[in-house]
C-alpha cells in the first residue's frame, strides 16, 4: 500500500488576489488547494470547495506555494484529498491501516500495531 503518513503536501495554492475567501460548498473555477482554518484545507474538485480535515498537531499551513495538511489524526470517514486517492497512513491509534477512497477514509485492516517502514504501512496482526 503506498502511504502518506499523515503529513501531505497536497497542491498548490489555487486561490487567486481579489477571489474572496472560499467556504466548503462554494462554488469555484480554479485548481488547488486553501487553508480555510488551521484545521481545514480546501480543495477545488469538479468546480465545487471540498473540505478536507487536517486534524493532526500540524493542522493546515501554508508554506510559500504549497498546502500542507496533518491528516495524522483523521479517522474513518474524514474526507481526503484527491492527490491522496489510493494511498494510506495509520489510524491515530495505531491499531488500523486507513485509505483514501472516493474521496473519504476508510478502514482497510486491524492490526495489533501499525508503522510506516521504509514507503510501506506495516500492519502486524
Amino acid at each position: 500500500m503506498r502511504f502518506f503518513v499523515g503529513l501531505v503536501v497536497i497542491g498548490v495554492l489555487g486561490v487567486g488576489s481579489g477571489c474572496g475567501t472560499p467556504k466548503a460548498g462554494d462554488k469555484c473555477n480554479t485548481t488547488g488547494f486553501y487553508c480555510a482554518d488551521t484545521s481545514m484545507a480546501l480543495e477545488c474538485r469538479s468546480g465545487v470547495w471540498f473540505s478536507l480535515p487536517c486534524k493532526g498537531q500540524g493542522g493546515c499551513v501554508r508554506d510559500a506555494d504549497l498546502i500542507r495538511c496533518d491528516m495524522s489524526g483523521n479517522a474513518v470517514g474524514d474526507n481526503c484529498a484527491a492527490s491522496a486517492e489510493a494511498k494510506g497512513l495509520c489510524a491515530q491509534d495505531g491499531r488500523s491501516t486507513l485509505e483514501c477512497r472516493d474521496g473519504t477514509l476508510v478502514k482497510t485492516n486491524t492490526c495489533s500495531s501499525c508503522s510506516v517502514v521504509g514507503e510501506e504501512i506495516s500492519c502486524t496482526p
